[in-house]
């Protein structure tokens, strides 16, 4: 400023088609310049707008998903952990689980302790069993009574199912 003698050590630019061309100003200068400033002062709501949209992709052009080219590749269309759909394969397990064969009721109590649905595998009890062993094991808890009581309660789940589905193998395919 022309009557300030105090340093230009704060940098402001001077308008906004040259960014990176700087005024000098004091600290009190600068406030006041900043206050008054607007990037967007002399321009259209379309020109505002068009400005936002461009900075939200930082300047660099955007089309929409597959436009360029047609078809996606089909390697990026797959999804085999069904990660980028997996809202609709919850909804195809629960449908599937809906026509599923009820499960006998002696059968409901402990296949709800481990936490599985019926129809079920030996291979797929098995695999349930060791994952809630690990997790639920006194030695892993620190000798805790509660995780104790809970393997006990595993435990008697897996050997009711385990020996329904290892007498008859069938009833478990259906």
């Amino acid at each position: 400023m022309p009557s300030c003698g105090a340093p230009g050590g704060y940098r402001a630019p001077k308008s906004r088609a040259a960014l990176n061309d700087y005024w000098w100003f004091c600290l009190e200068h600068v406030r006041a310049y900043n206050a008054s400033w607007d990037f967007y002062k002399g321009m259209s709501p379309m020109e505002i707008e068009a400005a936002t949209r461009a900075d939200t992709s930082w300047q660099r052009p955007t089309w929409p998903l597959g436009s360029l080219g047609g078809r996606i590749d089909a390697a990026m269309d797959a999804d085999p952990l069904h990660v980028l759909n997996a809202a609709r394969h919850r909804a195809q397990q629960r449908e599937q689980r809906a026509r599923a064969p009820e499960a006998p009721a002696e059968m409901r109590e402990p296949l709800a302790a481990l936490g599985l649905h019926w129809p079920l595998t030996l291979d797929e009890l098995k695999s349930r069993y060791k994952q809630l062993a690990k997790i639920h094991h006194p030695d892993a808890n620190n000798g805790d009574r509660d995780a104790e009581e809970r393997l006990k309660v595993i435990n008697l789940a897996y050997a009711a199912l385990r020996s329904r589905l290892s007498v008859a193998p069938m009833a478990a395919a259906g």
